[in-house]
C-alpha cells in the first residue's frame, strides 16, 4: 500500500470512528421510541441507513404506525439507490461481492469513495469507511439501547428530542444552495400544515413528496452551446 493508499484509510477510519460512534444516540432513541433492544439492533444491522432509522424511530414515538415509520424510512433510503447507480462502474464489484458492497452504500462510503482516481483507490475509500462504519454503528446502538433501557424513561433525561436533533444534524450540511433551502423551508411548512388534520407520521411522507416534487419538475437552464 503506497503513501497515498495509508492516506485515505486514515482518513476513511476517522469518519468510521465519528460517524459509528453517533449510533449511540439511536441505540436509545431506538428503546425511547417503544422498540426493544434485539429491535434497535435490528435495525441499525439490517437497515443500516441512519437517517431512515431515526426517521422510523421517529414516527414511532410520535405515536405513528409501523406501516407510515417504514414508508418515510424507504422515501429517505432511496437516495441510496441513486449512489449505488454512480458507485457501481467505479467500484466493479460482481456477483456476491456486489451485493455485500450494496449494504455498505452510504452517503459517507459513497463520498469517500467517488473524488477517487483509480478504481483501487474508490474501493479502498469504499471498503475502509463502510466497514468501519457499519462495525461501530451497530456497537454503539447496541450500547445505546442497553444504556436507555437501564437510565429508564429517556423522556426524563430530554433524550425525546434526539430525534428532531439528528434530523436536524442530517439536513443542516445539505443545506448549502438556495434551492435546497427553499424546499427545506416549503417541507416544514407543507408537515406543520398536514399536522392537525393527519395521523402520526403522515406529515413526515407529505415532506418528503414536497422534496419529490421539486426534484421531478425543478427547470435546469440548458447547457450553452459550444
Amino acid at each position: 500500500m503506497d503513501p497515498a493508499q495509508r492516506t485515505i484509510v486514515r482518513d476513511s477510519l476517522a469518519v468510521g470512528l465519528a460517524t459509528g460512534t453517533y449510533g449511540l444516540s439511536f441505540g436509545a432513541v431506538g428503546v425511547s421510541s417503544g422498540l426493544d433492544v434485539a429491535q434497535t439492533c435490528a435495525l441499525s444491522l439490517l437497515v443500516f441507513t441512519g437517517a431512515s432509522q431515526f426517521a422510523f424511530a421517529g414516527v414511532l414515538a410520535a405515536g405513528g404506525a409501523p406501516l407510515a415509520g417504514a414508508l418515510t424510512a424507504l422515501l429517505l433510503g432511496s437516495r441510496n439507490t441513486l449512489y449505488g447507480l454512480r458507485l457501481a462502474p467505479l467500484l466493479g464489484y460482481r456477483g456476491g461481492a456486489r451485493l455485500g458492497a450494496a449494504h455498505l452504500v452510504i452517503d459517507e462510503s459513497t463520498a469517500m469513495s467517488v473524488t477517487r482516481g483509480s478504481r483501487a483507490d474508490a474501493r479502498i475509500g469504499f471498503l475502509t469507511t463502510g466497514a468501519s462504519i457499519f462495525v461501530l454503528w451497530n456497537l454503539a446502538t447496541l450500547l445505546g439501547a442497553l444504556a436507555g433501557t437501564t437510565l429508564g424513561d429517556p423522556r426524563s433525561y430530554g433524550l425525546d428530542a434526539a430525534v428532531g436533533a439528528a434530523f436536524l444534524a442530517l439536513l443542516w450540511p445539505r443545506l448549502d444552495q438556495p434551492l435546497p433551502r427553499a424546499v427545506a423551508v416549503l417541507a416544514a411548512a407543507v408537515a406543520i400544515g398536514a399536522v392537525p388534520f393527519t395521523a402520526a407520521g403522515v406529515p413526515v411522507l407529505v415532506a418528503g413528496g414536497v422534496a419529490v416534487l421539486v426534484g421531478a419538475f425543478a427547470v435546469r437552464p440548458p447547457s450553452s452551446a459550444t
